[in-house]
């Protein structure tokens, strides 16, 4: 498909749901299409975004195109403030 956000359907912490909620939103306001894999559905989801991030301890959002790794949502926020968010996707 392209564009895939690793996040989860189920955690309890606020800080996550609302950097899930904002990646979402900003992609969908840029109409770029991505693909939604829940890792919350099994480990072997989450061990796998653990390894194409190369971090063992990466938690979501995630971002990839296709299995490239793209960045974590730090890196998604920057790219988002230098308007580079295509070049950060690796679309461009």
């Amino acid at each position: 498909m392209g564009i895939r956000l690793y996040y989860t359907t189920v955690t309890a912490s606020r800080t996550v749901k609302s950097q899930q909620a904002e990646v979402i939103r900003i992609l969908e306001s840029k109409s770029i299409q991505y693909e939604l894999i829940d890792i919350s559905v099994g480990g072997e989801l989450r061990d796998e975004m653990r390894s194409k991030a190369g971090d063992p301890t990466a938690v979501p959002p995630q971002l990839f195109n296709e299995d490239l790794y793209c960045g974590n949502y730090e890196m998604f926020s920057d790219a988002v403030e230098e308007d580079t968010v295509k070049q950060f996707l690796k679309m461009a």
